[in-house]
């Protein structure tokens, strides 16, 4: 049997095909979007996350787990990082 390769777009609207699937990754659209944001705050400024760690004085390891959306930060949290990254943090609330 010959392998076939997928590229990850293909895949996910594979797998997001199974209801299941597709509830637990829109449960999880908030924390990809909090992510996504960090990750594009910290790359505009051109920072590595070793140099936002220093502006924040914090651990690179604390940056990494904030962009990878497994934590929730507090707005002050989120406050450091927009201030450590030249950024600024808008907090804003859409109907559901």
């Amino acid at each position: 049997m010959k392998n076939k390769s997928l590229l990850v777009k293909e895949a996910a609207k594979q797998w997001l095909q199974d209801p299941d699937i597709a509830k637990a990754y829109d449960d999880l659209a908030e924390e990809f979007a909090l992510a996504a944001a960090l990750i594009d705050a910290r790359s505009n400024a051109d920072m590595t996350q070793e140099e936002v760690a220093k502006a924040m004085g914090t651990t690179q390891a604390v940056i990494a787990r904030l962009e990878s959306g497994r934590t929730m930060p507090s707005t002050r949290t989120l406050q450091r990082f927009a201030e450590a990254t030249g950024s600024k943090l808008r907090i804003s609330f859409e109907r559901a």
